[in-house]
């Protein structure tokens, strides 16, 4: 067994949402980093054209698909143009959310509607379009980016993880309907990341402090930490792994 085809990823189209920035294009950079041709999606045309050069500058092979994933009827034509425009999608990153903190007493209903549109229903969205072009092939890669707290709450941040619990369930029943038509659909989930939404966090002192010391590994997790796993979801190497929810938190969901 070739251990580089087994992880390599040349010649195959990965669509990663919310990838013009923080963990999506990191996600982005190390699938084309292991020979992915990627398509980057997000709303914003001309950052997103941005992150795509950026690639490109690196001599990685990247596209660019702005369209909105919360809306089903933008979510279809542009997966059937990057069907005939760029290739038949292999690999699909569910990686589109966001985050709104509050208290649940006083969260507002419209926050918790736009919250749920994002992390919740765009998984069912582009999820569903990929794979019924994935299921006549009989084969293809779905990645949904969980969390850790799809296992575990905080303070103010009750929705968010009524959501990432969604997308932990929702992976388990894409992978028990589709997993029959040679589709794989695991759920990666980040613990704690040096990104720009966690900026404040990583600047509160008293917060990092705690967390460093909750994390088994003593530490915030890099971008570079979720590569690894990324890739060996999107490879041959997880052909017989489906319905799977990989964590890579540095250890947070395995310690009181």
């Amino acid at each position: 067994m070739n251990v580089v085809n087994l992880f390599g990823l040349s010649g195959r189209v990965a669509l990663v949402t919310g990838s013009s920035a923080g963990i999506g294009f990191a996600l982005a950079h190390g699938l084309a980093g292991a020979g992915a041709k990627v398509v980057l999606n997000g709303r914003e045309p001309a950052k997103l054209a941005l992150a795509a050069e950026r690639l490109r500058q690196e001599g990685l092979s990247a596209h660019e698909m702005a369209f909105d994933v919360t809306d089903s009827s933008a979510v279809r034509p542009a997966i059937e143009w990057i069907e005939d425009n760029v290739g038949p999608i292999d690999i699909l990153v569910n990686n589109a959310g966001m985050q709104l903190r509050a208290p649940l007493e006083n969260y507002p209903e419209d926050a918790w509607h736009a919250l749920m549109k994002t992390n919740v229903d765009s998984v069912f969205h582009v999820g569903q379009a990929v794979a019924k072009c994935m299921i006549p092939r009989g084969r293809g890669k779905i990645i949904n980016i969980c969390s850790v707290q799809s296992e575990l709450g905080r303070p103010s941040i009750a929705p968010y993880a009524a959501s990432k619990g969604a997308v932990k369930m929702l992976t388990k029943g894409m992978a028990i309907d589709w997993g029959k038509h040679g589709l794989q659909v695991n759920g990666l989930g980040p613990g704690y990341f040096k990104t720009e939404l966690n900026r404040a966090l990583v600047e509160d002192k008293a917060f990092s402090e705690w967390l460093i010391g909750r994390t088994p590994s003593r530490r915030w997790g890099e971008l570079e930490d979720l590569v690894g796993a990324a890739i060996f979801l999107a490879s041959n190497a997880s052909n017989f792994v489906n319905g799977q929810i990989i964590y890579v938190d540095g250890g947070v969901t395995a310690s009181l």
